[in-house]
């Protein structure tokens, strides 16, 4: 980056670093829905939504559901818009032209009608749900980057999808990387 190129970071997960300053972004994972010259943008997967669960999302939108409705974490995305909210999901579900194809496995949808279909049965095969997100105007990210408040590291399943949604995301993503998140240090340096 400091060539003046850019990485695209879409489809990737980002991790806070200790001392990272922005205590909302503290330990956070953060998978990349879109990153592009003119910013980024990206949903927290490690932190639940504070008092509120699925069912009384449903009941808040006026959304009839089936007494077993299907039940899905919710989680805070980040401090934007965090009164909308935005499913990650397998691909095995499109919602017209309103699912947003982020990796060849992954989508995002942001429109009432997944979240009816979830709640009946005929919503993705996984998924979770993110109130907010995170946002990046352009080379913001890049500079945090460079400042030693991120680090990156390749998306799966379980960093995404899996059942911890706390600290124990943040963890397994620095040992996705080789390293021991007790060495990870709050001061960064240059070579």
């Amino acid at each position: 980056m400091a060539d003046g190129t850019q990485t695209n970071l879409t489809g990737q997960m980002l991790i806070a670093m200790p001392g990272m300053g922005d205590p909302r972004f503290e330990r956070s994972v953060v998978y990349m829905c879109a990153h592009n010259s003119d910013g980024a943008m990206g949903l927290i997967v490690n932190k639940p939504a504070q008092d509120i669960a699925f069912k009384d999302l449903l009941s808040q939108l006026d959304i009839q559901a089936p007494p077993q409705n299907k039940e899905i974490r919710v989680l805070f995305g980040g401090p934007v818009e965090n009164g909308r909210g935005f499913v990650l999901h397998s691909n095995d579900y499109v919602s017209n032209e309103s699912t947003l194809n982020v990796t060849g496995t992954i989508g995002m949808t942001a429109t009432l009608d997944i979240l009816e279909d979830i709640a009946h049965g005929r919503g993705p095969s996984t998924s979770v749900l993110a109130l907010g997100y995170a946002g990046w105007g352009p080379g913001q990210l890049e500079s945090e980057i460079v400042q030693n408040g991120w680090l990156t590291c390749d998306a799966s399943d379980g960093l995404i999808f899996g059942e911890d949604a706390t600290e124990g995301k943040w963890i397994a993503a620095i040992k996705s990387l080789g390293i021991d998140p007790l060495m990870l240090s709050a001061l960064g340096g240059t070579a």
